[in-house]
């Protein structure tokens, strides 16, 4: 319980955004003081007139609770009797002399929205079960090994009315189920929508008012290390969703905090992001850097998450972003050149420290975002591929009369898909607004639907990149995803839907099993077209190659085609046997599946030019299959 005060030097450190663990000083502690016990709190609010701390100890006597500016720039009083569990709240009399009532913006609890008091809550208390899965995570290399993300928002993936009005389950009961399911399809990793506290639920957790509170509506903090912990004791990373790039405007969280801009600009051109109604982070001061990493440590370091994925690093990157008028910067460009340099101090820092990741959603154009920050990129472990997700969805969309207009969408994504170290998104932004479920993007009959999903699983699990899938679209949701109801798992027991499931189930254990498929990252040897020109028919074909030995070589054909193409020619390296070893058809009555005839008679290859090769495979392939060969172990593969 011994907590020092805030110090002089911490608070040089803190203003000059080196201090990357003042979580454990400012905010809410307790301690025991003078023989009492009790909680020492701590505000940076150097602008405001007055401070006080309202809890249920002192009567939610202002009074009581008046609050010192210590030397170090810090607002803080010990009151004695305030125990874990307790709510209060920050009472500002802000520089324009406005009393405004806050929540602590480093507090680690806070109550269940609609209410917004902070919540006494210690740092310590959970035992943890993950020692040995962190050493084996800290000795891999998340660049060769595969990451196959379900991408999770849990307060619709499953729900339960008879506990609350919200459905709400447990972080607990959800680590459970969910840990169950994600070893049964085989993922490696699940990253976390809407963790850190929000109040607007139609936010889905990207308008934060709590950077070091992980959301009521699931439990505790202590139950949220539950869930990690179960995560990791059952093999599986975690990825958390944050957000450093802006804030909502809720009278009782970061804005306008001591009656000034505090964590906002002052700048009324970069105050705001006008397309969403939120305010921007002002990364040039060094509070709010110390603030938001000291955020990214506390998360790894208290809650042992994985890598956090940095939501809108376009809009942090260029002070044009979304705004009609803008500042140019020193150079009269619209580059923001303190958001950048937030950026390479964050991965540098984090990375550097923690051993932890961070991954970039990233819409720009801007080059080296995956580059070392000592070679002059930004530092971040992986970027989004949203130029893949966009291109590739225009072409699934398309009718298949047409789509041979489209086939270089299809193809186009191997030109930059090593430019950067890439995962591969089908995330809940496809899946919202309108823009339908991965399923009904499709053209045509349910049946073709489902078909074409499937190809587009094979094309994602087999292109260069780690691979992201929102929940739901494992099964073929058939509707839009909402927040406030559960994905439609009944749909998981259809006939159809269950089989795409299996597919999807098989992609990522083929993908885990061939290096050749996950050990690709800026490595352009593992990848080779066959034929990207074959767009009347609406099919590709490539090879995706180890990059350390001949072993483990894959041929991949899609076809996005209604039509049965049989004897389907398609040019392989050399002579030899060649071992189908999944088709989209496997798990489907009367398809020939290994499951349902044992295994599948190899592909002989017969010498005659096929895509400029010597020798070629011929296989019956059926509408919308999509088939992965096995290629025979020699020099030649």
């Amino acid at each position: 319980m011994g907590n020092t005060s805030f110090t002089v030097r911490d608070g040089e450190n803190f203003r000059r955004g080196k201090s990357y663990s003042c979580y454990k000083k400012l905010g809410a502690h307790i301690r025991r003081e003078g023989g009492k016990t009790g909680v020492r709190f701590c505000l940076w609010a150097p602008h405001a007139q007055s401070v006080s701390v309202i809890t249920s100890v002192t009567g939610w006597d202002e009074g009581a609770g008046q609050m010192r500016l210590t030397e170090a720039g810090m607002w803080e009083i010990f009151i004695p009797g305030v125990r874990a569990g307790d709510v209060y709240r920050y009472v500002v009399v802000g520089a324009d002399g406005i009393k405004r009532y806050k929540s602590d913006p480093f507090a680690f609890r806070s109550e269940l929205r609609p209410a917004s008091g902070s919540v006494v809550c210690p740092l310590n208390g959970y035992i943890w079960h993950d020692t040995d899965i962190r050493a084996a995570f800290a000795r891999e290399s998340a660049l060769e090994k595969p990451m196959a993300i379900y991408e999770v928002h849990l307060g619709s993936w499953k729900k339960d009315y008879s506990l609350n009005p919200d459905g709400f389950l447990n972080y607990r009961r959800l680590a459970d189920e969910l840990a169950e399911y994600l070893n049964f399809m085989g993922y490696t990793h699940v990253e976390l929508i809407g963790i850190c506290e929000y109040p607007f639920d139609g936010s889905w957790g990207y308008q934060v008012t709590g950077y070091f509170c992980p959301t009521a509506r699931h439990g505790s903090p202590n139950d949220f290390r539950y869930f990690v912990d179960t995560m990791h004791t059952h093999g599986i990373g975690v990825i958390l969703d944050w957000v450093p790039a802006h804030f909502p405007k809720d009278s009782f969280a970061l804005e306008c905090f001591d009656g000034t801009a505090l964590y906002e600009s002052s700048d009324p051109l970069l105050a705001e992001y006008p397309e969403w109604g939120t305010k921007a982070f002002d990364h040039s001061k060094g509070e709010v850097r110390s603030f938001l990493i000291s955020s990214a440590f506390y998360w790894v370091r208290e809650f042992h998450i994985d890598a956090l994925r940095v939501d809108a690093v376009a809009a942090m990157l260029y002070t044009s972003f979304g705004r009609a008028q803008w500042r140019p910067n020193k150079f009269g460009g619209s580059e923001n050149l303190e958001s950048t340099e937030f950026l390479r101090q964050l991965n540098s820092a984090v990375t550097g420290r923690t051993g932890a990741y961070l991954i970039a959603e990233d819409s720009s154009i801007l080059p080296g975002v995956t580059a070392s920050v000592e070679d002059g990129g930004l530092g971040f472990e992986f970027k989004w591929n949203m130029g893949w997700m966009n291109d590739t969805l225009k072409y699934i969309e398309e009718d298949p009369i047409y789509r041979h207009w489209l086939h270089g969408k299809l193809t186009h994504t191997a030109d930059y898909a090593f430019t950067e170290n890439y995962v591969l998104v089908l995330s809940h932004d496809e899946v919202v607004h309108l823009k339908h479920p991965m399923l009904t993007k499709a053209p045509g009959d349910v049946g073709q639907q489902l078909a074409t999903l499937k190809s587009l699983y094979t094309f994602q699990f087999t292109h260069p990149g780690k691979k992201l899938l929102f929940m739901g679209q494992e099964f073929a949701e058939d509707r839009e995803w909402d927040e406030n109801r559960e994905i439609n798992w009944a749909l998981a027991s259809d006939f159809g839907h269950r089989d795409v499931m299996q597919c999807v189930r098989n992609l990522i254990g083929i993908y885990k099993l061939y290096p050749s498929l996950h050990c690709d990252s800026k490595n352009p040897a593992t990848f080779e077209w066959v034929n990207s020109t074959d767009s009347d028919r609406n099919i590709i074909s490539f090879i995706r190659r180890n990059p350390w030995n001949y072993d483990g070589a894959v041929l991949v054909v899609c076809s996005f085609s209604p039509l049965q193409h049989n004897g389907y020619r398609c040019g392989v390296p050399g002579a030899g046997l060649y071992k189908r070893v999944f088709s989209t058809y496997d798990s489907l009555p009367g398809a020939g599946g290994p499951g349902e005839r044992g295994d599948i008679p190899p592909l002989t290859a017969h010498s005659g030019e096929c895509d400029g090769r010597q020798y070629s495979i011929s296989y019956d392939l059926r509408p919308f299959e999509s088939i992965i060969v096995e290629l025979p172990k020699t020099e030649e593969t």
